[in-house]
C-alpha cells in the first residue's frame, strides 16, 4: 500500500533577479515498509523535495505545481496547524546538522520531552521515562538525558536527533544527509541503529544522501536526481548494478572504493546546470559524453524498462549496455589520463617529534589552593610524523581521535604543549619568535566547514585577494593571480564568481573558494582538515584529483585529514591511523589498506560502504565509545573496545614498532596476520613507555 506519493512536483525559489527552478516535475512513491533513497549531486533538488514534503521551504520557496499525498491526503493543501499535527506524529525528520538543529540552551532530554508533550497529553514524568527509553534505544546512556548538546560528540548528537524523530513512532522518517560529516564507524552505527529501530516500529524511510554506498546498503528503491529532474529510478539492484542513464553511470564512477587502490576515480566534468529557467533540453546534456542533437532539443520522458520497477529518462536508452561499457573509460568523459609514474618524493618539508597538545581541565578553588596539578585532555599525545615534498600523507580516525588538533598544531594555530615541529629546516620556536608571517606564507590550512572559514561580508575577489595583500605577494598582478587560482580549483569561468558572496555559492563552490584562498600564495605545505566531508561524490573526486595533482606538479607536501579511508587511499602515498591522540598504525597505502595490522584499522576499513548492492559487506561494529580522554585506561587505549585484547594489552602499552612489515608498523601486540607476513611479536617483552610516534 502506498504511503507517500509525490507527483509532478515543481518548486521554485524567488531571487532578486529571477526564479530558480530547483525541482522540475519529479514523481516517486514510497510504499509502507519500504526504504527509499534520493541521490544526486549538490543542487539536484534532493533536500528541496524533502523540505516541500515537510512544509519547511524557506520564505522564498514556492510549490508551483504537483501533488504530495500522504495516506491519500494532499499535504500542499493543509493549513499550518494541520501540517503541525502530522509532523512528528506521522512524519518525522532527521536533519543534516545535529549541532544546528538542537537548542544549545536546552538539555537534550528536555527537547525530546517537549516534542512528546506537544503531541501527547502525558505528564512530565511519563515523558521523561519515554526519553530514557529512547536514549537506551539509540545507544545513549539514559542517565545523560539532562546533558546539553555541547557535552556530546557529533555522533551522539546525531543519535539524539534520531531519538527525537522516533519519539512518537512515525509512519515515515525523512533523513536528510543524516551521516554527513561523521566518521565511518559512527556512520555505520547510525545507519545500523536507524534500520534496527525502523524495523522495530515498522516505519518507512526516505533517505536523502549523496553517498551511493549508503543507499546501496540501506534502501530498497531510489531515484537519481539532477537539475531538479528524475534521471533514473527503480529498485536499488536494477539502478546501481545495471544503470541505464549516463548520469547514474558517472555517479558510480565517482564513488571511490578501497579495492580500487592505484586507480583514480573518474569525476563528472563540468558543473550543474543553471536553473534560472525551467530546462527545455536534457538537463545533463552539457556534461554527458553520449549527448546527441535530440538531447539539446528536449528533456527525455522516463522510459519504462523490461526489468520490473525501473525507468530512465534518456534519449539513448537503447544503447544503455554500450554506454555502460564506454562510461568506465575516463577518456569518454574527456579526461586524458597521463601515464602513471611513481612521483618522486622530495626532501622533508615538515617533521614532528613526540608532538603533544594537552588541554588542562578546570579545577576547583580548593584543588588550586592545594597546588594540585590539573587533569588534561591529551588531544595529541606523542606524535612523530614526517611529510616530504610531493607527498600526500593521509591521517584517519574516529571523531575525537585528535586528527584536527594535530593539523591545527602543525599549522601553529595551537601552541604545542611538548615535542618539536621542524618546518622547512627551522624549528617551531624560530617561527613563533617573530617569524610567523614567513610560516603563514609557506604553510596553509583548509578547514572542514567553509561556512565558518569564509567571511560572509566579503566577495570572492576580496576573499582570494586578501592573502596577497597581507603578504605583499604578486600585488602587481593581483587580478590575474585571483583568476588563475580560481580556475585552478575548477571555478570557471572565474570572472563569474568574483563578485559573489559566500551565501550565493553552493557548498562545493564555497569549499573551492576556501581552497583557492589557501593556494593563491603558492604554499610549500598544505594541511587539509576534512575538506571534502560536506561535498558530494563528484565534487569530492575533483578535489582529491586536484590535491594529488598539486602534490605531483607543484612540489608541495600535503597532510590530508579525513575519516573517509576510501578517499584517503585514492589521494595518499602514506596513511597514519590515529586513536585517542596517538598514531596506532602507519604505512604505505597499498600495505595498510590491503593488510591492516591493527584491529582498529580493520574496523575503519570494514565500515566503508559498498556501492554494489549485491555485495554483502562484513561489518565490524565496535562496541562502546572511545574511553574518556582525561582518564585513559592503563595499557593499550584501544583494549576496552578491541575484540582481540588480552590481559597483556590492558597491562602495558605497545610501541608503534610492536608489529612491523616493510614500510608498515602498528602499535599492537597481537596484530592481524592473515598473510603470515607479520614479524613475530614477543608479548612477554612489551616496549613499555615508548612513544607511539617513534
Amino acid at each position: 500500500m502506498s504511503l507517500l506519493d509525490v507527483t509532478d512536483l515543481k518548486v521554485t525559489y524567488d531571487t532578486q533577479d529571477s526564479k530558480v527552478h530547483a525541482v522540475n516535475g519529479i514523481s516517486f512513491s514510497i510504499d509502507e515498509g519500504v526504504n527509499y533513497g534520493l541521490a544526486g549531486e549538490s543542487g539536484s533538488g534532493k533536500s528541496t523535495a524533502a523540505e516541500a514534503i515537510l512544509g519547511l521551504l524557506p520564505d522564498n520557496g514556492n510549490v508551483e505545481g504537483g501533488q504530495i499525498e500522504f495516506k491519500g491526503k494532499d499535504l500542499t493543501t493543509l493549513s499550518e496547524q494541520e501540517r503541525r499535527d502530522i509532523l512528528w506524529e506521522d512524519i518525522a525528520y532527521i536533519p543534516q546538522s545535529a549541532m544546528d538543529s538542537l537548542d544549545p540552551v536546552m538539555s537534550t532530554g528536555a527537547q525530546i520531552r517537549q516534542a512528546i508533550q506537544k503531541h501527547r497529553d502525558v505528564s512530565k514524568s511519563t515523558a521523561r521515562d519515554r526519553v530514557r527509553e529512547l536514549f537506551d534505544l539509540v545507544g545513549l546512556d539514559p542517565d545523560r538525558i539532562d546533558d546539553y548538546p555541547h557535552e556530546f560528540s557529533g555522533g551522539m548528537r546525531q543519535r539524539v536527533t534520531i531519538a527525537m524523530a522516533l519519539a512518537l513512532e512515525p509512519d515515515l522518517i525523512i533523513a536528510d544527509e543524516p551521516t554527513t560529516g561523521l566518521d565511518v564507524i559512527v556512520q555505520d552505527k547510525i545507519i545500523d541503529k536507524i534500520l534496527e529501530i525502523q524495523d522495530r516500529i515498522d516505519s518507512s524511510l526516505l533517505l536523502i544522501t549523496h553517498e551511493i554506498g549508503v543507499i546501496a546498503e540501506t534502501c530498497d528503491e531510489l531515484s537519481i536526481l539532477y537539475g531538479g529532474k528524475v534521471m533514473e529510478q527503480g529498485s536499488v539492484d536494477n539502478v546501481l548494478i545495471n544503470p541505464t542513464n549516463p548520469y547514474t553511470m558517472g555517479l558510480k564512477n565517482s564513488f571511490p572504493e578501497l579495492d580500487e587502490i592505484g586507480t583514480d576515480p573518474v569525476s563528472i566534468p563540468g558543473s550543474p546546470p543553471n536553473l534560472d529557467s525551467e530546462p527545455t533540453s536534457c538537463v545533463f546534456e552539457d556534461r554527458c559524453p553520449f549527448a546527441t542533437e535530440e538531447c539539446a532539443e528536449s528533456h527525455p520522458d522516463p522510459v519504462d524498462l523490461p526489468n520490473r520497477n525501473h525507468n530512465s529518462a534518456c534519449h539513448n536508452i537503447r544503447q544503455a549496455a554500450q554506454m555502460r561499457e564506454e562510461a568506465q573509460d575516463p577518456e569518454a568523459w574527456g579526461i586524458i589520463e597521463e601515464e602513471s609514474s611513481e612521483s618522486d618524493i622530495g626532501e622533508t618539508i615538515l617533521e614532528t617529534k613526540d608532538l603533544e597538545k594537552w588541554y588542562p581541565q578546570s579545577q576547583t578553588i580548593l584543588s588550586k589552593f592545594r597546588g594540585e596539578d590539573p587533569n588534561y585532555v591529551r588531544a595529541v599525545d606523542g606524535v612523530s610524523l614526517t611529510v616530504h615534498r610531493s607527498e600526500v600523507v593521509g591521517i584517519a580516525g574516529e571523531s575525537g581521535c585528535g586528527k584536527s588538533t594535530l593539523g591545527e598544531t602543525m599549522a601553529l594555530l595551537e601552541e604545542p604543549t611538548g615535542g618539536e615541529i621542524t618546518f622547512d629546516g627551522k624549528s617551531n620556536e624560530y617561527y613563533q619568535d617573530g617569524n610567523m608571517k614567513e610560516f603563514r606564507r609557506k604553510a596553509q590550512i583548509i578547514f572542514q566547514d567553509p561556512f565558518d572559514s569564509l567571511n560572509p561580508r566579503q566577495k570572492v575577489r576580496q576573499l582570494i585577494g586578501e592573502p596577497l595583500t597581507i603578504h605583499d605577494y604578486r600585488t602587481d598582478e593581483r587580478e590575474a593571480a585571483i583568476i588563475e587560482t580560481l580556475e585552478k580549483v575548477g571555478l570557471t569561468p572565474a570572472r563569474k564568481f568574483l563578485d559573489q558572496y559566500p551565501h550565493e555559492l553552493s557548498g562545493g563552490q564555497r569549499q573551492r573558494v576556501a581552497i583557492a584562498r589557501a593556494l593563491v600564495l603558492d604554499p610549500d605545505f598544505l594541511i587539509c582538515d576534512e575538506p571534502a566531508s560536506m561535498l558530494d561524490v563528484s565534487l569530492k573526486v575533483n578535489l582529491l584529483n586536484l590535491l594529488r595533482d598539486l602534490a605531483d606538479t607543484e612540489d608541495i607536501g600535503v597532510v590530508y585529514i579525513s575519516h573517509d579511508l576510501a578517499s584517503l587511499t585514492q589521494v595518499s602515498d602514506r596513511l597514519a591511523i590515529m586513536y585517542l591522540g596517538r598514531i596506532v598504525e602507519e604505512g604505505t597505502v597499498e600495505s595498510l589498506a590491503s593488510q591492516p595490522l591493527h584491529p582498529y584499522t580493520r574496523s575503519l576499513l570494514s565500515a566503508a560502504p559498498e556501492k554494489d548492492p549485491s555485495v554483502d559487506r562484513e561489518r565490524v561494529l565496535l562496541e562502546g565509545e572511545p574511553p574518556d580522554p582525561v582518564n585513559l585506561p592503563s595499557g593499550c587505549a584501544f583494549a576496552p573496545r578491541c575484540p582481540k585484547a588480552t590481559e597483556e594489552c590492558r597491562r602495558s602499552e605497545p610501541g608503534l614498532d610492536a608489529a612491523t612489515r616493510e614500510n608498515h608498523s602498528a602499535a599492537c601486540y597481537f596484530p592481524e596476520d592473515e598473510e603470515g607476513s607479520v614479524d613475530e611479536v614477543d608479548a612477554d617483552a612489551p616496549q613499555t613507555g615508548e612513544s607511539l610516534g617513534d
